[in-house]
């Protein structure tokens, strides 16, 4: 399923983003933390996309039928 690797690759991306965020010795502990809180909320909706649609694709829904992924979510 090619969104599923989509996601995969955007997160992939973004924990690089992170780990240079990190490692950048310029930054204070401040800076750094506002530079990384868009990219690690970022990285919650695409872990709870990815997900959903690894649930999908192993439980696709009958025609006719709504998906039924809020049963699935925990949260």
């Amino acid at each position: 399923m090619k969104p599923i690797q989509h996601i995969q690759n955007a997160l992939k991306d973004l924990d690089k983003e992170v780990e240079a965020t990190l490692m950048n010795i310029s930054l204070s502990l401040t800076e750094k933390d506002n530079v990384m809180l868009p990219i690690l909320q970022q990285q919650k909706v695409l872990k709870q996309t990815l997900e959903d649609l690894e649930y999908l694709e192993a439980n696709p829904p009958t025609p006719n039928q709504a998906c039924g992924i809020s049963k699935y979510r925990n949260d």
